[in-house]
């Protein structure tokens, strides 16, 4: 069978930024701002990225997501546009220095009524919540050696058919070179090798921008 998977050169790339429906000075204030921070903005998610959590909170009517990895905030502000009426956000932080950003712009974008930020390890923060499956979307983006976790403590919080989202699972090409032993390289791609035959789930990886895993949660009498 043929490829059926297109290379994206810079023009291309630039066209799919064309095509999509939000146009909001205040995430492209926060790219800027983000900016500043050097080779640290390479943790804040693609545009394309933040209208794709956009559009899924929406389908999944979601009132309830939790985003593991906050940074700058802008994921926050994607997640948090898409709740449903009363939705609410968790986020998961330990830096008060890059979350002092995403509050600011938080309140300019007006989310920040719908949004609360723990500062402390995100393992403490996932195991203190109640174990009833009441979660309907997450969005897993924080130290790679500790995804396992982080899925783990999540997904038995999530309601069947919620989603788990996990970012960077191509991380950068790296997960098929198999030189690559690096400790975040070997943790990503056992966490991917591991979802893709987690009975509990199915999966899909899709490649926007450095790869998403979506991940739904199977109803009890879905499970193989």
């Amino acid at each position: 069978m043929p490829d059926k998977f297109v290379s994206l050169t810079p023009e291309l790339y630039a066209y799919v930024l064309e095509h999509r429906s939000e146009r909001d000075p205040v995430l492209a204030e926060l790219i800027a701002e983000t900016g500043k921070l050097g080779g640290l903005s390479m943790m804040q998610i693609a545009p394309e990225q933040g209208a794709f959590l956009t559009l899924l909170a929406r389908i999944t009517n979601a009132t309830s997501a939790i985003e593991v990895g906050t940074f700058t905030g802008y994921s926050a502000i994607s997640i948090a546009r898409g709740l449903a009426p009363g939705g609410r956000l968790l986020c998961c932080e330990v830096s008060e220095e890059w979350t002092a950003i995403a509050r600011d712009f938080w309140t300019r974008a007006g989310v920040d009524d719908r949004i609360r930020l723990e500062i402390r390890p995100a393992a403490e923060t996932l195991r203190a919540l109640p174990e009833s499956e009441t979660v309907d979307l997450a969005f897993i983006d924080a130290d790679k050696v500790s995804y396992r976790t982080y899925y783990e403590e999540i997904l038995r919080r999530l309601r069947p058919n919620g989603l788990i989202v996990l970012d960077n699972v191509l991380w950068g090409g790296s997960v098929v070179d198999e030189t690559d032993q690096k400790d975040d390289t070997v943790a990503i791609r056992a966490l991917n090798d591991f979802v893709a035959s987690d009975p509990r789930v199915e999966c899909v990886m899709v490649p926007i921008a450095d790869g998403l895993l979506l991940t739904r949660k199977r109803a009890v009498g879905e499970i193989r």
